[in-house]
């Protein structure tokens, strides 16, 4: 059951409302592609080669005998990738682009891709892979990032090197955060608090591995299928890898199984296209789950150094953090999205955050789900109700006398408009479920707030008229959430029309105008926006051509609620449907275009409150009730926005309670399937009740703000709060699995 804190004053027709979606008959009656679904004429099937160990320099490959088989049709390593120059390939991609598809020297992780085969069918591809031969020198590896940054560390990248550090180091950046004077903060202080936290890897979890289709043709253009949330971004950096224009690939984004973060960078897409390239015949090639685990981006495991001061009447004077990020072999850890989403729910006045980015031999990171947020605010909101417990304060309350609001400035330097914190805030306080009682021995009640700053991008809509008076409409971003529908729901306000009556899709490369990924909770922003320009594009040249009907001006023309008016002749009206057909006798189709790169995206906040009870014996924590509360600015489609919430509390549940990446001595993961790697299954989550919240962002025409990523913030803090609520001990390491609860109560009664 959805239930709304705050429902703005509107006219809406269409927003607002929960319509069944467009794609829903095609995913249910299996005519919707998927990557797997590809079966082009003379198909081959390729296979990667990888690493068996976690950090080693290449000494030499040998691929003559894979060549030799008479069913092995191509082999491809980094040779075959375009050579590139390194200021502007490291300006452009960053080295890891290209070394990260096929290892060069060294071999970074265990499942570094090192070559790749094509053959007749995958049985014989993945035979011929034992028949290259790779002479390989093995080092010492870290794998987390303490590790890594210890002065007798194994360096991964030799070349890299600082004044500080002039025969190499694992850090890749160093970025800081100044606002106030956080010295003078915590002399201002009575109370002051300083806590060290730890996080592990986590993967994004969705079942649909990594898969790519390429077709080489002869006339040198190349088409690739595959399952992407960002099919520009795709078709660019395959260009740029193996060094052919941008305008010669092709990208056909098919139905993605899930993303979350994890399906923005490329794989397998250039090593398809060479393999096709060599052999002339398309290849396909996809991931199992074994090299989904050790070879896609996880989000960063962490270091979290946190400390807040504060008055003994709750008002925060001073904050700092440091956090240091895996960013996995290469570098990219999500600083900025941590440091945007440390402190944001607080309007603190002195605040000092230093971040810094370091490799270790694991798989390169990448997005997952608000990054790098759940894992700094996990650290935060657990001291700030050690903190609210310390001065004695209610936690809710502590956090209210510090909210955030208009017109405060966040940390990372960006000056608030309109936000729903104190909203989200004040919605928990008079929620039901934080007032319930709640009995019993080992029970405890948590909370935590959220945030995700949430991004925009370039985006293209194309809306063409359709004689029956439906209107095709033509997006570029990926639908990973139902953003088909919510799309069109903003096309369809606009024109008053019903929403069944516009038929959403999604377009490769080739067809729409460039379209940034589909992430940071920006679709229903950007395109929904572009959709709003395109309606308009629309209403304004129907209005054209009922002017040139009734011999009149388009000033002497209105469009309202899908019907066309004389506004000096009352009797003279067209529909929508009735001009529709009608078109071609009055100048030709009407196409609604827009193209755009809108500001002004707004972040969103979220909380959680959760009850748990603890076996002390086991350890083994089991939710006893969930409500989550998120600020979607303006619901378009209330029900995905309910599922959004729904979907990312679960992943929080996972990343606090079961997952991680469990690497042994040697660096290698242990936990390479879905039995062992823990993600919650149905049986392992509550019913989790959904609040809306609704403080429409004044950066959007309808007030839209993303959805799809605070929603995993606050989970891990607010279970880590319940289990101290339970048990009395505080757990600053995830995740909280019953061996680490065990632990942490038998080193509590020493």
């Amino acid at each position: 059951m959805t239930s709304s804190a705050t429902t703005p004053k509107t006219d809406y027709k269409v927003v607002g409302t929960s319509p069944i979606r467009h794609d829903g008959v095609d995913k249910v009656t299996g005519r919707a592609v998927y990557g797997s679904d590809m079966n082009l004429p003379g198909l081959l099937y390729g296979k990667v080669l990888r690493s068996p160990h976690p950090h080693a320099r290449i000494r030499s490959i040998d691929t003559s005998k894979a060549e030799a088989h008479p069913d092995v049709k191509a082999v491809v390593t980094s040779a075959d990738l375009a050579p590139f120059e390194p200021i502007a390939q490291i300006a452009v991609l960053g080295r890891a682009i290209s070394e990260n598809l096929l290892a060069k020297d060294k071999v970074y992780y265990k499942g570094h891709a090192v070559a790749a085969v094509a053959a007749s069918n995958p049985h014989i591809a993945e035979q011929a892979l034992a028949l290259i031969e790779v002479e390989y020198e093995p080092l010492p590896a870290v794998t987390n990032v303490e590790a890594a940054m210890a002065k007798d560390a194994p360096i991964l990248h030799e070349h890299w090197s600082s004044d500080e550090n002039p025969n190499g180091t694992n850090i890749a950046s160093h970025q800081q955060h100044k606002f106030g004077d956080v010295e003078q903060g915590f002399a201002l202080a009575d109370v002051v608090m300083e806590r060290e936290f730890r996080t592990s890897s986590v993967h994004q979890g969705y079942i649909e591995a990594q898969n790519a289709t390429a077709w080489w043709a002869a006339d040198g253009r190349v088409t690739i299928w595959c399952s992407t949330q960002g099919p520009f971004g795709a078709r660019d950096n395959t260009a740029r890898v193996i060094g052919i224009p941008v305008s010669n690939i092709k990208v056909v984004p098919l139905e993605i199984g899930g993303g979350f973060g994890g399906k923005n960078p490329i794989y397998l897409e250039p090593i398809a296209a060479l393999l096709s390239k060599k052999t002339g015949h398309p290849v396909k090639m996809a991931m199992d789950r074994v090299e989904v685990l050790e070879a896609t981006g996880p989000t960063s495991g962490g270091y979290m150094r946190i400390k807040i001061g504060a008055t003994n009447d709750g008002r925060i004077t001073a904050a700092q953090a440091y956090f240091a990020f895996e960013a996995g072999a290469f570098p990219g850890a999500p600083l900025a999205g941590a440091a945007a989403a440390i402190f944001a729910p607080y309007n603190i006045e002195n605040v000092l955050i230093d971040a810094y980015d370091v490799v270790d031999n694991k798989p390169k990171t990448a997005a997952y789900r608000a990054p790098g947020a759940p894992i700094v605010v996990f650290a935060v909101e657990s001291l700030v109700d050690e903190v609210a417990e310390k001065l004695k304060i209610d936690p809710i309350e502590l956090r209210l006398l510090n909210v955030a609001t208009e017109g405060t400035r966040r940390a990372d330097g960006v000056m608030n408009l309109k936000i729903g914190a104190k909203e989200t805030m004040e919605a928990v306080m008079a929620h039901p479920h934080y007032s319930a009682p709640l009995t019993g021995k080992y029970r405890g009640r948590g909370v935590g707030m959220g945030f995700c700053r949430n991004n925009t991008g370039m985006s293209c809509v194309v809306a063409n008229v359709l004689p029956n008076g439906n209107v095709s409409l033509v997006e570029g971003s990926v639908d990973i959430g139902g953003t088909r529908t919510a799309v069109a729901q903003q096309f369809a306000e606009v024109l008053g029309l019903p929403v069944e009556d516009v038929m959403p899709s999604v377009a490769d490369t080739d067809t729409i105008g460039y379209t940034s990924n589909t992430g940071g909770s920006g679709v229903a922003f950007k395109t929904g926006w572009a959709a709003y320009e395109a309606a308009n594009d629309v209403k304004r040249q129907l209005i054209e051509r009922a002017a040139r009907i009734w011999e009149t001006s388009s000033d002497n023309v209105e469009y309202v609620d899908g019907v066309l008016r004389h506004k000096s002749d009352p009797e003279l009206s067209l529909t929508f449907k009735e001009i529709a057909p009608m078109l071609p006798q009055t100048g030709g189709p009407v196409v609604g275009r827009a193209n755009l790169n809108p500001t002004g995206s707004g972040g969103s906040y979220s909380a959680n409150i959760i009850d748990v009870e603890v076996d002390p014996e086991t350890g083994k924590v089991d939710i006893l009730r969930c409500t989550a509360f998120q600020d979607a600015g303006t619901a378009i489609h209330p029900g995905y926005v309910e599922g959004q919430i729904q979907g990312g509390m679960s992943q929080g549940i996972g990343w606090a309670l079961n997952e991680e990446y469990f690497m042994n001595d040697e660096g290698r993961m242990m936990n390479t399937s879905l039995l062992d790697y823990r993600m919650p299954i149905t049986l392992d989550l509550p019913m989790i009740e959904p609040v809306i919240i609704e403080v429409p962002n004044p950066g959007h025409p309808f007030g839209v703000r993303g959805v799809g990523e605070a929603n995993i913030v606050p989970t891990l803090a607010a279970l880590a709060n319940a289990v101290h609520n339970a048990l009395g001990i505080r757990m600053r390491e995830l995740p909280m699995t019953p061996a680490s609860v065990i632990k942490a109560l038998q080193k509590a009664g020493e």
